[in-house]
């Protein structure tokens, strides 16, 4: 059958990390969940990589991995994250391609996207460069072959980034019916206007580049793709399906209907849309109508007949063109009426400049250092794969002019950083949305300030009043700031971080009330070593970055204020053996002076710093706080039943904040027992017959069903084990007792999983009664055994 379908998903996060830490900090406009970064992969990553396809009553039948079937990008930014934080999804992706490539005739069903997502038309010629090299090698890392296509951020797309793009071995790529200017038969002279998105989207396009060489172009079918965006197609996956097979022309044997979205749409922004996808792929796999396939098989077995012209510096997200990123265009999301857009003329203006001075000083201070400065920056992506020691030393030599110093090193890691957030200021999502206050640009103006920062260590001077002056031109739509200078002055600049502030949190979270562990941070070296103080900490810490290799020795004192809360003296050393030396002088002075001795340290010794628990950014607050109430959890639960059981009924009553606290702490204590506690529950219903409360709003963050899931997960390894399930069936008659209907999708593909490849009908061993359990367990997860 030569009708096939194609349904490509663009998945793309930006880069949320900070830029001095290397962690996303947190973001409360993503609660229940830490970050966007969490929150998106719970509601639409995860939940795509097993997708449930439900019976006509609403049970489980299967689960569906549609990155298996599906065309999707793989955004650098956002699986370099998986990679990190999601391991088992980031592997789970990763197999599908393999898998993919068994039913495509050898094509996998990701692609690739240049590195994190900045408007190539308005980037420079040696950033596009390396915006594709690091895409295609961060593509070949992750996926263990090459890429055929590469999505455009934005689909933002001129002449200049296809010759790039088909110079590195990209056969093709995906455009917007409106971007194709004409068209013509190959061999033919004459050309076709293409007509404002009116050519024909069921064929591929060669498209022939200034160089000689040529890509392939698919123009996806943009009306369907905007029913499942906008509309309401993704509400049932079997009208999905047919949807997509009308749109074969009436009597045709052939073509290719193809529709393309963010990959975001199934789950994210269309609740529950990864179901209606899996029912979709499914109804079209087995209803004989059409064939799925991915652009590379499709490419291959049906080469282009016609040529193409593109409009060039145009866009699928801008009416306006690439407007919407440099400024004079009036689009936005729509959610603020009246809003003025001219600020984004101003911020592109300020990233220009601050980005043309980077690269002066890059190639001007790297020739000191580098054989090839543009061919180093190109290359630079191997140690944002793998930062380990050998890594950087064959990366070293193999550019380096001269041997380098421990200092040499740095210095040229840190011009490596300095251009990479120098790109990553320039990420398309600081331009997206409705004003420069928002956290896609503020996220981009702190890539400006590390870049500031770094370019001002490595001698390239001040660069920040020039930026700000342009900034001080740039408006702001929130009234609180008089301009965007302002804006970054208030929520950029105390953002800045240096080794010593890193190596002060580094000291609080490790030696604060009650904690023994030192913290672990991903990206630096830490370690530490205390002298025995009582209740305070003194000791001495060494933290190296594993981007720049710098690195500090540092004395530090961790005393407590009277709420318990962490108060750091920080004071720099030359090397580990004078740290050592220096810390066991000022723990002498804490014992023999008390709080006094820290005073008469630091007047002694110039240089130190303080910082008291409200100078950590709210991120690092939350972690010293969770490490604190990891040794004080067991108490904490004991006083929390203690005071349901006395009080339970009229806790509610306290205030409607009160009450909504209370009832929720006793949810997860009652849900974190071995048993559901019957007088917890009671008191419970209690309360909220007293006070009704929404339910469902405790099921937020899957936080539930992560608790139910690893309950089930002991439940099924303790085969046999009657009392292990009939406990977490009263879990579940608790939860309806109390009216909630949590998604349990993590708990039941762990159910589904295990009757598939255990058998449990079969297993003698496990006993008639907990067989039994194991289908009510199954009824009260509405999942048909397979």
């Amino acid at each position: 059958m030569s009708r096939c379908i194609c349904i490509h998903g663009h998945f793309y996060q930006p880069s949320r990390e900070n830029p001095w830490t290397g962690r996303i900090d947190l973001q409360d406009s993503a609660y229940p969940y830490h970050d966007w970064n969490e929150r998106i992969s719970a509601e639409c990553y995860a939940p795509n990589a097993a997708a449930r396809i439900l019976d006509g009553e609403g049970w489980v039948l299967e689960f569906v991995n549609t990155y298996r079937q599906i065309s999707f990008t793989a955004g650098p930014t956002l699986f370099s994250w998986l990679e990190r934080e999601k391991p088992d999804l980031h592997a789970a992706i990763v197999s599908a391609d393999r898998e993919s490539q068994k039913r495509y005739s050898g094509h996998g069903s990701a692609i690739a996207q240049p590195y994190n997502h900045l408007i190539m038309p308005l980037a420079s010629m040696r950033d596009r460069e390396t915006q594709v090299i690091w895409g295609i090698r961060d593509f070949s890392n992750r996926f263990s072959r090459m890429p055929e296509g590469m999505w455009l951020p934005e689909l933002a797309v001129d002449y200049p980034t296809l010759d790039i793009m088909a110079g590195h071995g990209i056969l093709f790529s995906i455009l917007h019916p409106p971007q194709a200017a004409r068209v013509r038969e190959i061999g033919e002279k004459e050309w076709s206007a293409a007509g404002n998105g009116g050519i024909d989207t069921t064929m591929p396009y060669l498209c022939r580049l200034p160089s000689g060489k040529a890509i392939s172009i698919f123009f996806y079918d943009a009306r369907i793709s905007h029913e499942i965006a906008f509309g309401d197609l993704l509400q049932d996956g079997r009208r999905f399906a047919s949807r997509l097979i009308a749109a074969f022309p009436p009597g045709s044997s052939t073509g290719l209907v193809h529709v393309a979205t963010d990959g975001e749409t199934y789950g994210h922004h269309r609740q529950f849309g990864e179901m209606a996808l899996a029912r979709c792929l499914a109804d079209i796999a087995s209803g004989g109508h059409a064939r799925l396939t991915v652009y590379g098989e499709y490419l291959e077995k049906h080469p282009p007949t016609h040529e193409v012209g593109i409009l060039e510096n145009t866009s699928w997200s801008c009416v306006h063109g690439i407007a919407r990123w440099s400024g004079g265009c009036t689009c936005s999301t729509g959610r603020y009426p009246g809003w003025s857009q001219d600020w984004r003329g101003g911020l592109r203006e300020a990233a220009d400049w601050l980005a043309g001075r980077l690269a002066g000083l890059y190639m001007k201070a790297g020739s000191a250092y580098l054989r090839d400065p543009a061919s180093a920056r190109d290359e630079y992506i191997d140690l944002l794969l793998d930062r380990s020691g050998p890594v950087v030393d064959r990366f070293l030599a193999r550019h380096a002019v001269r041997g380098f110093s421990h200092e040499d090193r740095v210095a040229v890691l840190k011009l490596l950083e300095m251009q990479r957030h120098a790109m990553l200021m320039l990420t398309s999502c600081g331009w997206f949305f409705d004003d420069i206050s928002e956290p896609g640009s503020v996220q981009v103006l702190r890539h400006a300030a590390r870049c500031i920062q770094l370019a001002g260590e490595l001698g390239g001077g001040d660069l920040e009043p020039g930026f700000l002056e342009i900034l001080r031109r740039t408006p702001c739509n929130l009234l609180k700031y008089e301009n965007a200078a302002d804006l970054y002055r208030t929520e950029v600049r105390p953002a800045v971080m240096d080794l010593a502030r890193i190596a002060a949190f580094a000291a609080a979270a490790s030696h604060c009330s009650g904690c023994r562990e030192p913290l672990q941070m991903p990206g630096f070296y830490i370690c530490s070593e205390v002298c025995d103080t009582g209740e305070h900490a003194v000791g001495s810490l060494h933290i190296r970055s594993q981007a720049t290799l710098e690195e500090g020795y540092y004395v530090f004192a961790v005393l407590h204020d009277d709420l318990g809360m962490p108060l750091v003296s920080i004071l720099p050393c030359t090397d580990e053996a004078s740290c050592r030396t220096l810390a066991g002088a000022l723990a002498e002075d804490l014992r023999t002076c008390g709080r006094a001795g820290i005073e008469h340290f630091a007047s002694r010794h110039s240089g130190s710093r303080r910082y008291a628990f409200d100078q950590f950014t709210r991120g690092e607050q939350r972690a010293i706080i969770d490490r604190m109430l990891g040794s004080r959890i067991g108490a904490l639960e004991s006083t929390v039943r203690a005071a349901y059981l006395s009080h339970g009924p009229f806790l509610p009553l306290v205030s409607d904040t009160g009450g909504e606290c209370v009832l929720g702490a006793g949810l997860r204590l009652l849900l974190m027992q071995a048993a559901a506690d019957r007088d917890i529950l009671a008191a419970l219903l209690k309360g909220m017959r007293h006070q009704p409360l929404e339910p469902e709003g405790f099921a937020r963050g899957g936080a539930l069903d992560g608790m139910i899931a690893e309950k089930l997960r002991s439940a099924l390894e303790d085969r046999g084990n009657v009392p292990l399930l009939e406990e977490l069936l009263q879990t579940f008659e608790a939860l309806r007792e109390l009216g909630m209907h949590p998604d349990l999708r993590k708990s039941q593909l762990l159910y589904h999983t295990f009757c598939r490849e255990r058998s449990p009908a079969a297993d003698d061993t496990a006993g008639g009664e907990w067989l039994k359990n194991l289908k009510r367990l199954g009824v009260y997860l509405r999942v048909r055994p397979p």
